[in-house]
C-alpha cells in the first residue's frame, strides 16, 4: 500500500511535468508481482513505460539482446528529440538522468512518509528509491521502459518454445505482444556511451509463472496443485542466502539465472504430471540437477534469446564456486533451509 501510494504520487508529477515524460504508465515486474518473493516484500520492481509508435533497432552486440535505438523518419514523439546523442540514438543515460532529476525533486513533495533517492549506481538501470517504513525500509527500483508496438527483432525467433508446455497458440499470442526495452547499460562495449537499450520479456515471464499450468485449471481453487512455483522459490531462496554468505564470488549471480533455468525446466517437464504438489521433493532434485549441469558447463541460453548465454565463459570460476555450495548443501540435506 505504501509501495502504491508513493508511486503514484511519484507518476503524477511526473506526468504533470513538462519534462517528455507524459505519456508514461506504470507496470509492476519482479517476484513480488509474480507471486513468487520468498521473504518480505521489501524490494519491488516498477517499470515506468514510455509507448512509442515505430523504432528502428540495430544490434550493438552479438548476444541479440542489446540495441541502439533509432527513430524512423519523423517520430510523433517529437519529446524524445532532445534525448538522442549526436549520432542520433536515442541515449538511454540522458532519459534517465532527466528522469532521476524530476524524481528527486518530487519526493521532497511526498508528505507523511520519508523517501529518498538511492546514489547512483554504474551501469544500473534502475532509480531506487528508498522509503522508510520502520523498523525497516523499502526499497522500489524504478526501470524506464519503452514500449514498441511491433514484431520481435530475428534474435527472439527461436525462443520462447513452449509450444509443449503452454501450447503453440499461447506462443503465438505471447509473440504478438508488444516489446519492450530497458535503459540497460551493455557493460561488453569498449566506450561506455550509454545509448543501448536492452530487450525485457518480464511482461511474458510474469503471466508465465502466473499461468504455469499444462492445464488451465492448474493450481486454480479449486484445481489440482502442482509445485512449479514451489521449486522455483527454494531455488531462489538458497541462491539468496548463499549470496550473503559469499556475495564477493556470487556477485555475477541474480535470480534470473535461477528463472531463466526455471522455464528450460517447465520446457523439459511440460505436464502437469511431472511437478505433482506431493512431489516437491523429489522435483527440485531434477530441477536443481538440471541448473547443476548448467553451471557445470557454463551454458545457460536466455529463454527468449537463445543464442545469449547468461554464463560466459569467463565467469566459469564463480559458476564452479557456486556448483560447490550448492552440492555442499545437497549432500547435507541442505543444513541452509534450517538456519
Amino acid at each position: 500500500g505504501l509501495v502504491n501510494q508513493v508511486v503514484s504520487q511519484l507518476i503524477q508529477a511526473i506526468r504533470s511535468r513538462d519534462g517528455g515524460f507524459g505519456s508514461i504508465q506504470r507496470l509492476g515486474a519482479g517476484s513480488y508481482y509474480e507471486h513468487v518473493k520468498i521473504t518480505e516484500p521489501n524490494e519491488f520492481d516498477i517499470m515506468l513505460v514510455m509507448p512509442v509508435a515505430r523504432l528502428q533497432l540495430d544490434e550493438s552486440d552479438d548476444t541479440g539482446a542489446y540495441y541502439y535505438v533509432t527513430f524512423k523518419r519523423n517520430p510523433k514523439e517529437k519529446y524524445l528529440l532532445k534525448f538522442l546523442d549526436e549520432d542520433g540514438k536515442l541515449s538511454a543515460l540522458k532519459m534517465l538522468k532527466a528522469l532521476r532529476d524530476i524524481i528527486k525533486q518530487e519526493v521532497k513533495n511526498i508528505k507523511n512518509v520519508e523517501v529518498t533517492v538511492k546514489r547512483k549506481k554504474a551501469g544500473s538501470p534502475a532509480i531506487t528509491l528508498l522509503i522508510k517504513n520502520p523498523p525497516a525500509e523499502i526499497s522500489v527500483d524504478i526501470i524506464l521502459t519503452l514500449k514498441v508496438d511491433q514484431s520481435w527483432p530475428p534474435s527472439t525467433q527461436d525462443g520462447l518454445r513452449i509450444e509443449q508446455w503452454l501450447g503453440r497458440k499461447v506462443r503465438g499470442e505471447f509473440r504478438y505482444q508488444p516489446l519492450y526495452l530497458v535503459a540497460k547499460q551493455n557493460k561488453k562495449e569498449k566506450v561506455l556511451r550509454g545509448n543501448t537499450w536492452r530487450l525485457s520479456f518480464s511482461h511474458i515471464e510474469k503471466a508465465m509463472l502466473n499461468n504455469h499450468g499444462q492445464s488451465k485449471t492448474c493450481c486454480e481453487s479449486d484445481g489440482p496443485k502442482c509445485c512449479r512455483k514451489s521449486c522455483l522459490k527454494l531455488l531462489k531462496y538458497l541462491l539468496e542466502q548463499l549470496k550473503v554468505k559469499y556475495t564477493k564470488e556470487l556477485e555475477k549471480f541474480c535470480s534470473y539465472h535461477v528463472k531463466t533455468a526455471f522455464f528450460h525446466a517447465c520446457v523439459m517437464w511440460p505436464n502437469d504430471t511431472d511437478w505433482h504438489w506431493g512431489d516437491l521433493d523429489h522435483c527440485f532434485q531434477k530441477y536443481l540437477g538440471y541448473f547443476l549441469d548448467c553451471l557445470q558447463k557454463s551454458q545457460l541460453p536466455h529463454f527468449f534469446i537463445p543464442q545469449y548465454n547468461l554464463l560466459s565463459l569467463e565467469d566459469k570460476a564463480s559458476s564452479d564456486f557456486l556448483s560447490r555450495q550448492i552440492n555442499n548443501q545437497l549432500n547435507n540435506r541442505f543444513p541452509i533451509f534450517q538456519e
